[in-house]
């Protein structure tokens, strides 16, 4: 089993979300956060005239999932697609972190691993 994390635009929130399902991903977990990264935060308007601050951590959301390995690749690909920007993506757009799961446990009927998901 692998637990995939994506680090995605709020904008661009239901459209990985649509990507997922498209993908056959039955659970996930959405989760508003604050991060910075390579985009290095953005410029805002304090008040009248020219004052600006720069916030360093801008407004992200992890889109969480766990599946089996024989779909990680398509899910990691849906993910893509579906948060990056532009024909090319742009610095912002995001990161995806995969790892190894050891096991799952279903609170509610102890069910483990893949039926548990």
């Amino acid at each position: 089993m692998i637990k995939i994390e994506a680090v995605v635009r709020p904008e661009r929130v239901n459209i990985v979300v649509e990507a997922l399902v498209e993908a056959g991903v039955g659970g996930y977990h959405v989760s508003n956060v604050t991060g910075k990264g390579t985009q290095q935060g953005v410029e805002v308007f304090t008040g009248r005239g020219a004052a600006t601050t720069t916030r360093a951590a801008l407004p992200k959301t992890i889109i969480t999932t766990v599946v089996k390995d024989d779909v990680k690749d398509s899910v990691v690909d849906a993910i893509v697609n579906a948060s990056r920007t532009g024909s090319e993506g742009e610095i912002g757009d995001g990161k995806i972190f995969v790892s190894p799961v050891s096991e799952v446990i279903r609170v509610r009927t102890g069910e483990k691993d893949d039926a548990a998901l």
